[in-house]
């Protein structure tokens, strides 16, 4: 089949599908070409029609890298500045500072990019 841009559902369920199926023979390189290709036009059409997934809010992140490491929050609070401060941020009634951002990301390891993103402040 000669695949073009994905445009609707059924393209998308089509293209998924093949690509199923090239994933499960045996590989040669005119299949692999073409899961390649699969691939970035299966993508393309997620990220135009948000199938792809959301962006992560920063605080779950936080709180599962935490569970992660078996940190309480009075370890979070030596890291962004007091327990009060800790509390308010896991409680998502205060916001990240620049510096709490670059803290996070050198000591959790959690990308900058994913704790710069926006979440809903609790009143």
């Amino acid at each position: 089949m000669n695949w073009t841009i994905i445009s609707t559902e059924e393209e998308y369920e089509a293209a998924l599908e093949r690509l199923e199926i090239i994933f499960d023979s045996k590989p040669v390189d005119s299949t692999f070409k073409e899961a390649e290709l699969l691939t970035m036009l299966i993508e393309n059409y997620e990220l135009e029609t948000e199938l792809a997934f959301p962006d992560p809010d920063p605080i779950e992140v936080i709180k599962f890298k935490m569970e992660q490491n078996n940190m309480i929050s009075k370890d979070f609070a030596k890291i962004v500045g007091g327990k009060s401060k800790a509390s308010e941020i896991l409680n998502k009634k205060r916001r990240l500072t620049l510096k709490m951002i670059r803290q996070i990301n050198k000591l959790l390891g959690i990308p900058a990019v994913v704790l710069i993103g926006e979440y809903e402040l609790v009143k």
